[in-house]
């Protein structure tokens, strides 16, 4: 078998894109900073590269990009704590979107930390309704339990009229005299059934519509009836979440807050509104507090056993397959590159089962080139000519790899459960891995297949050898 003209150009155009490719996810893969100190002429030069920085402004908007690898809570230290609803007062229909709420509570309190990518999951089992708040790198663990353990409030409050208050504060910027110049209604997340997005039928705007159960109903038509043109705040755990004036009497339990909302702005009010109208008892049910020396010794370790085993593992395709095990380890190392640039700029989060599936795939990579590198030998020992066997090795090898590394897709998609099914797994560290399972056994069909076949095209012939010898 011959390759014609137009073949090689194919051949050679694959090669330079692996090369770009390649190129551009080693430098994405680097760290932030690594220092390089060189001697040359007698003459010390030290510098630092690293990772590119994205950072350009387009019309007005700035673009930032740094390509940082998160480290996850038992990697970068910090705590754990799990959060159980009581949902006894709560209807067995009404109890999912109940821990949703709350799930959406924790989440803005634990933003008053200002800690990346943290992670808050609801988990159910049977009763049992828990929210799973993971801090990593937080400081102050006391202060982080104290405000992921209390209730929400909230509260309809109305503006004073001593305008004094409301001169020295806007005079002074003090958003603490502001704030305290509203007084509490008697209203509060107990009477507010649903905050939903409506839309106004006559100008077709969103507006966001609370609905009050029977006692809220008439609480509200009272103030609103003695209280026209005034402001009626809306306070969640003390800060005012939305302030409107009150238009007209509303006597039906159905009000309407209007603004010239965004649909997103006003589906985000909504869902901010919801969380404190279904306030639940919350207890602290378990928490851990993570040492960061103690994670990086982890990873310190996993790593030292991943290089050595990925070592073994292009040592033996090397000695086995020779100058193919050489390609195919070339590959690996393309593989390695391209895994942790996609990580970077996706931005997962790196856990100690994350490196685990890791690992894991990069054993799937190689036995795909161990499978097409068995059926060559099949073409040749039958008389194939060795371009020829080549190609058939990757051709009909190919339903081999294809089945089991389907197999394995779907085994990472169970693992981690996108939709969120009830009835599968909802654990955090083990969605980490099987995320970081499929991301690497998806890479690994590229490297093994396409990146293995070109260089094998592109720098392999026909070897000379003896009867005896393998090929």
């Amino acid at each position: 078998m011959k390759f014609s003209m137009g073949s090689i150009n194919r051949v050679g155009a694959s090669f330079v894109a692996i090369i770009f490719l390649t190129v551009l996810a080693v430098a994405i893969a680097l760290p932030s900073k690594v220092p390089i100190n060189a001697a040359l002429f007698g003459k010390t030069f030290s510098f630092e590269i690293g990772s590119p920085v994205i950072d350009f402004t387009l019309f007005g908007n700035r673009f930032y990009k740094s390509f940082e690898l998160k480290q996850g809570l038992d990697i970068q230290g910090g705590m754990r704590v799990v959060l159980e609803a009581d949902m006894s007062t709560i209807p067995e229909l009404e109890r999912q979107q109940t821990i949703t709420d709350v799930q959406e509570v924790i989440m803005r309190r634990v933003d008053q930390f200002g800690i990346n990518e943290p992670v808050v999951q609801t988990a159910i089992s049977g009763e049992e309704y828990r929210i799973i708040v993971e801090l990593a790198g937080v400081s102050d663990p006391n202060e982080a339990l104290r405000l992921l353990g209390t209730t929400a409030d909230l509260s309809f409050r109305l503006q004073t009229e001593e305008t004094d208050i409301l001169r020295n504060s806007i005079a002074t910027n003090s958003a603490q005299l502001f704030f305290e110049s509203f007084e509490k209604t008697g209203i509060s997340g107990a009477q507010l059934r649903r905050a939903s997005v409506q839309f106004d039928p006559t100008t077709n705007e969103p507006v966001i519509q609370l609905d009050f159960n029977d006692e809220g109903t008439q609480l509200f038509a009272d103030i609103t009836t003695e209280h026209v043109g005034e402001t009626l705040a809306i306070f969640i755990d003390d800060y005012p979440v939305t302030i409107p004036t009150i238009q007209v009497p509303i006597l039906t339990g159905t009000a309407q807050i209007t603004g010239g909302f965004a649909i997103e702005e006003a589906r985000e009010m909504a869902i901010i509104l919801n969380s404190g109208a279904l306030p639940v008892p919350i207890s602290i049910e378990g928490q851990r507090t993570v040492g960061a020396s103690l994670g990086q010794e982890s990873v310190r370790a996993s790593l030292k056993a991943g290089v050595i085993g990925i070592g073994l593992v292009m040592l033996f395709m090397t000695l086995y397959y020779r100058m193919k095990g050489v390609l195919a380890s070339l590959a690996l190392l393309v593989y390695a590159a391209l895994t942790i640039a996609v990580y970077k700029i996706i931005g997962i989060t790196v856990t100690l089962p994350g490196i685990a599936g890791l690992l894991l795939s990069i054993g799937m990579a190689v036995d795909a080139n161990i499978l097409i590198f068995e059926r060559m030998k099949e073409e040749l020992r039958l008389g194939k000519p060795f371009e020829r066997a080549m190609e058939l090795g990757f051709g009909r090898a190919w339903d081999s790899i294809k089945d089991a590394n389907l197999a394995t897709i779907a085994t990472a998609l169970v693992l981690i459960n996108p939709l969120d099914f009830s009835f599968l797994n909802t654990s955090g560290l083990v969605r980490g891995f099987g995320l970081t399972l499929l991301i690497g056994v998806l890479i690994s069909l590229f490297t093994g297949v396409v990146v293995t076949r070109t260089l094998m095209r592109l720098f392999l012939a026909a070897p000379v050898a003896t009867p005896k010898e393998k090929v």
